[in-house]
């Protein structure tokens, strides 16, 4: 069986990582190789703990909505996280991006669609959260959580699926 590449992205806050956690078991009985781009923040972290995860490392900016001077630069981040993005994606040649929102998730789901890559995104919030908006253009399948979030989102595309938690969870004592 020919093994197919899964990249995985998202971070800042736990809340973008442990749901990819919770689907890595099935990635594996699908027969994925499992890699993440993220930042050296909280998702590395929280990824080192898992061998069968490749991680790789890019820069990204947060884009604030109110006047930082930290703005001007990380314009740059965002543009030097998409060129190490692409670079990665051609190296990797993933079936399938899919991004659980957080500012590192733009610059590498952007990469994807230039290189025909199809983008998956799943919004665990009610509103969806600026990098979710700014996926709009590049993503192929909207999932999420709560029914509300269906409104923000485009219907086409888009499916009610709950929140990915981890196999163990349901084994724990009442």
């Amino acid at each position: 069986m020919t093994r197919m590449n899964i990249v995985l992205t998202g971070g800042g806050t736990a809340g973008h990582v442990m749901p990819h956690v919770a689907l890595l078991d099935e990635y594996k009985k699908l027969g994925y190789k499992v890699y993440y781009i993220g930042t050296s923040g909280i998702e590395k972290n929280i990824m080192e703990s898992y061998p069968d995860v490749t991680f790789k490392t890019i820069r990204a900016g947060k884009l604030r909505r109110y006047f930082d001077v930290k703005n001007f630069f990380d314009v740059f981040n965002i543009l030097i996280g998409f060129f190490q993005s692409f670079f990665y994606l051609l190296l990797i040649r993933p079936k399938l991006v899919f991004s659980k929102g957080g500012f590192v998730s733009v610059p590498v789901s952007y990469a994807a669609k230039i290189q025909g890559i199809a983008v998956v995104t799943h919004e665990s919030d009610v509103t969806p959260g600026l990098a979710n908006k700014l996926l709009k253009p590049v993503v192929s399948k909207y999932y999420y959580a709560f029914d509300e979030t269906g409104k923000y989102l485009p219907s086409d595309i888009s499916k009610r699926v709950g929140i990915p938690i981890r196999g163990e969870l349901l084994l724990g004592d009442k």
